[in-house]
């Protein structure tokens, strides 16, 4: 047998072991992009841009909205979809910079969250006193943040409350369903 034809039989020995793994990859980008989508209604998620953690598109959108699959450093479902404020507002909370927003951002979560500080913008372990696992939410972006002012703190007064009150990341938590 010639060299070059057990170069091609070497290489097709391969195919077999490549098509799993891209099979398994195609189907959990799959399974991110219908996760991510159950954060908003259809209406918005159907058409949204469907981002990964690591900022990859898992399927470019046409409404100005991304949603996204629950981050990967969460072990229960909390996928969001964020419009253009909210975007520029995560980036500014990820990268520890004041947020610029320049009107009302909205963000769905109706899945709810795993939870967090309602005090602390970094706070990572649950705590007794300010620990909060909402149920399906929405949040809401003020581009003046002494709007929120009069505005409670208190997660279960039964309607919105300001979470981060007093930080640059401060808005209001919108329940619009039964709370966890």
């Amino acid at each position: 047998m010639s060299r070059l034809a057990k170069l091609a039989l070497s290489s097709l020995s391969v195919l077999p072991m490549l098509v799993p793994v891209s099979l398994g990859a195609q189907q959990a980008t799959k399974a991110k992009i219908q996760e991510a989508m159950t954060a908003a209604p259809q209406e918005i998620s159907g058409a949204a841009t469907i981002m990964d953690w690591d900022q990859t598109v898992l399927r470019k959108g046409t409404n100005g909205w991304t949603c996204m699959p629950t981050p990967p450093t969460m072990a229960g479902s909390a996928p969001m979809c964020l419009d253009e404020q909210w975007l520029g507002w995560a980036h500014a909370w990820q990268t520890r910079t004041a947020p610029t927003t320049s009107g009302i951002g909205i963000a769905y979560m109706l899945q709810g969250d795993e939870g967090a500080s309602n005090s602390d913008p970094y706070g990572t372990k649950e705590t007794s006193s300010d620990w909060v696992v909402a149920g399906p939410h929405l949040m809401l972006l003020s581009p003046d943040p002494a709007m929120l002012e009069e505005m409670t703190t208190d997660p279960d007064n039964g309607g919105p409350w300001v979470m981060w009150k007093g930080t640059p990341y401060a808005h209001v938590m919108v329940p619009v369903a039964e709370q966890r």
